[in-house]
């Protein structure tokens, strides 16, 4: 894999791929540039075998601050002008990426996530937060609608109610009320968060991926779809599932006693 790049640091160690984004100047902001190559990395990741765990984080700090803003700076000054429809489809390719990739994706939030990285925060499958983590839906207090996803995933993790008020209000969660409310699936102390997500990311790692990749593909159904298709999707999934070496493997192990070694096959 690839692993020169002008906005991201990568690195793979034990089956993880870290994905840390590294413009700690602006606060991980990104621009058109990071985005494209965030995108070409995680399409790569995504056939590659001996990725079967993706963590995503910041540089210096920060999660990220969402869009830099120089860019539509840029464009209302008539130096560039073009749909932000057609923008955003940078982000929809990444967030499409990380919801159809047949591995776990884990978002590692340290400092601020606010706009467009929040919501690739969101899209992620887990969320471990340090406890100064802030989360932030930041687009109104510009005048704007949520993006990258962001209306999606924030009314599917907090209820409707609760995310018409982030979104509205645009008020900062801290990483203990994330959790709380269910944005981040772990908030840990700030002196143990780098201990805390390389021994997630490991385990997901070390486990059976095919299944993974197959639960995803159940649960990314089933959040907007009726109980018979989800139904039928299943059973779908359930035969692939009970014929790969990991399924026959995790049997084993509970036959034998002991811990099951998978291969991700």
């Amino acid at each position: 894999m690839q692993k020169s790049f002008q906005h991201l640091l990568v690195d793979q160690a034990e089956g993880v791929l870290t994905i840390t984004f590294n413009r700690p100047e602006v606060r991980n902001a990104f621009n058109e540039r990071m985005l494209e190559e965030l995108a070409e990395v995680l399409e790569e990741a995504a056939t590659d075998a001996t990725v079967r765990c993706v963590v995503l984080t910041g540089a210096g700090g920060a999660f990220g601050s969402g869009q830099d803003l120089r860019a539509f700076e840029a464009r209302a000054a008539g130096e560039r002008r073009g749909r932000v429809s057609e923008h955003l489809q940078k982000y929809h390719r990444v967030i499409r990426c990380i919801r159809e990739m047949q591995k776990p994706v884990i978002a590692a939030v340290r400092g601020v996530a606010a706009g467009a990285s929040c919501s690739v925060a969101l899209a992620c499958d887990l969320r471990i937060a340090s406890d100064n983590a802030r989360f932030l839906q930041a687009f109104a207090r510009i005048g704007l609608v949520p993006d990258a996803g962001g209306g999606f995933f924030l009314t599917r993790l907090v209820g409707f109610g609760k995310a018409l008020e982030l979104a509205m209000l645009a008020e900062e969660v801290s990483g203990r009320e994330a959790e709380r409310l269910g944005l981040v699936n772990r908030c840990v102390p700030d002196a143990e968060f780098e201990e805390a997500t390389q021994a997630l990311a490991r385990r997901l790692a070390q486990g059976p991926t095919r299944a993974y990749g197959l639960i995803k593909q159940l649960l990314n159904t089933a959040v907007c779809s009726d109980l018979e298709t989800v139904l039928r999707l299943e059973g779908e999934l359930q035969e692939i599932a009970i014929e790969t070496a990991d399924h026959r493997e995790g049997v084993m192990a509970f036959r034998e006693k002991r811990a099951p070694r998978y291969t991700g096959q």
